[in-house]
């Protein structure tokens, strides 16, 4: 978190706001993951939030092994189903800018398109879907700016809510 200007921004105006905020590449510079301990925080969750910058159309290294290690069969699915109902919010920041991630942009997919994987792993895990919160290129952003996209991802933190079954083939973004 502390090497990304936005996601330090937005950890620590969550963690102002009383948010529990767990950093695992602080938890885990090894990436040597406490599997038990971290399906005990999941299982003691109703809210599941992942915030993290967006690497080549994906998810840092740890994060894809926290998956794996963590969200197993027997115990995310495959009748273990032990986060189902809970809420999965996906908050990512990005170095190119909105338009960059549009038909015409250089990335061509809408960002919400490039978040599917994670769509479909919530669908086997049977979570929550919300609404994801995408920060482009906030780390060139004033510190004004800055400033207020991390009261708007405490807003978004505390009010968000599952996305509509209807709304799920087009995922919306704040």
């Amino acid at each position: 978190m502390d090497q990304s200007k936005v996601n330090k921004a937005l950890a620590t105006a969550a963690q102002q706001a009383g948010i529990e905020v767990r950093d695992i590449y602080a938890l885990y510079p090894d990436f040597k993951i406490d599997v038990d301990r971290e399906r005990q925080v999941l299982a003691d969750t109703d809210r599941i939030v992942f915030q993290f910058p967006f690497y080549w159309y994906s998810s840092p290294a740890l994060l894809k092994q926290y998956e794996d290690d963590v969200f197993t069969g027997n115990w995310a699915y495959n009748g273990g189903n032990a986060i189902k109902n809970h809420e999965w919010l996906l908050a990512i920041s990005t170095g190119s800018p909105k338009t960059a991630y549009q038909r015409e942009g250089k990335h061509f997919y809408l960002g919400p398109e490039l978040l599917r994987p994670f769509q479909a792993t919530n669908h086997l895990i049977q979570t929550k879907f919300c609404v994801p919160f995408i920060s482009y290129a906030e780390s060139y952003a004033t510190d004004e700016k800055l400033q207020a996209r991390a009261q708007a991802y405490v807003d978004y933190l505390q009010t968000a809510g599952p996305l509509p079954e209807q709304a799920r083939d087009g995922i919306l973004e704040k």
